[in-house]
């Protein structure tokens, strides 16, 4: 058994599934998913479905796992279930992933985040916007974008890039998340390849576990520059001259 954005994942014959169809249905139900395996390979998924009508269930043809290029839906259909739902959810590599509240340490850090930045940024071009905000990030030689709520952006060209329906489409110079136990590895792995990838300049990765930040530059849609920043340092952007955050600041009277 595996977790999954706290969703339980489980895997089981087809046989099992026959014999106990209602039990895994049940199971799914609770937006978790089970993949079913024949002869030893897997061969499809039951996972949660939603639509603007409630719940289904969708059977996939082969059972892919969560990686890159890995496609459950395309990213027309995530968009038609995106807008008929009240759920907040990101679109990354063709997987749908449900955002659960953050805790109070998470909204801690990032309102101490947002009132740095919006006082650097007062009298600039530049704006600072906070989750949920969505953005679509085109990544180089991939055709469908990913669709993601960063927990704090900068974004330097938003005039002429703002869409009938009100949307930013533009790309956001600086990007910050907040590690949580869930989306550790979605942050520091799919994020950061989408981020790259984009045409975003920095990423700040704010490590709440090890209470340290993480700053990754790009260039020519590679990494060129990180440098970790531990309690007692001052995080210092690359991209933006005088923009610094103290990092035991940051971090705190946190709850334990």
């Amino acid at each position: 058994m595996k977790f999954v954005d706290n969703k339980e994942s489980i895997v089981i014959t087809a046989t099992e599934l026959k014999q106990n169809l209602g039990k895994y249905l049940d199971f799914v139900e609770q937006q978790n998913e089970v993949v079913i395996t024949k002869n030893g390979k897997k061969i499809c998924r039951l996972t949660p479905y939603i639509t603007d009508i409630g719940q289904y269930f969708l059977m996939k043809e082969k059972a892919l796992d969560y990686q890159y290029g890995g496609k459950k839906v395309s990213y027309e259909e995530f968009m038609e279930i995106y807008e008929k739902s009240d759920l907040r959810m990101e679109f990354i590599n063709g997987e749908i992933y449900l955002l659960s509240s953050p805790n109070i340490n998470h909204q801690r850090i990032l309102g101490r985040l947002h009132l740095a930045f919006n006082e650097y940024f007062k009298d600039k071009k530049c704006e600072v916007f906070l989750a949920p905000f969505d953005v679509h990030f085109r990544k180089k030689d991939i055709k469908e974008p990913d669709v993601m709520q960063s927990d704090l952006l900068v974004a330097c060209d938003v005039e002429g890039n703002i869409n009938e329906k009100g949307k930013y489409m533009g790309t956001p110079s600086l990007v910050i998340e907040i590690l949580s136990d869930s989306t550790r590895s979605k942050d520091m792995v799919e994020k950061l390849n989408t981020y790259m990838l984009s045409g975003v300049k920095e990423y700040w990765i704010i490590d709440q576990k090890q209470e340290q930040i993480i700053l990754y530059t790009f260039k020519d849609f590679e990494i060129d520059m990180c440098k970790f920043s531990k309690k007692g340092d001052i995080a210092q952007s690359f991209i933006f001259d005088g923009l610094a955050i103290d990092v035991s600041g940051l971090f705190s009277n946190l709850s334990v």
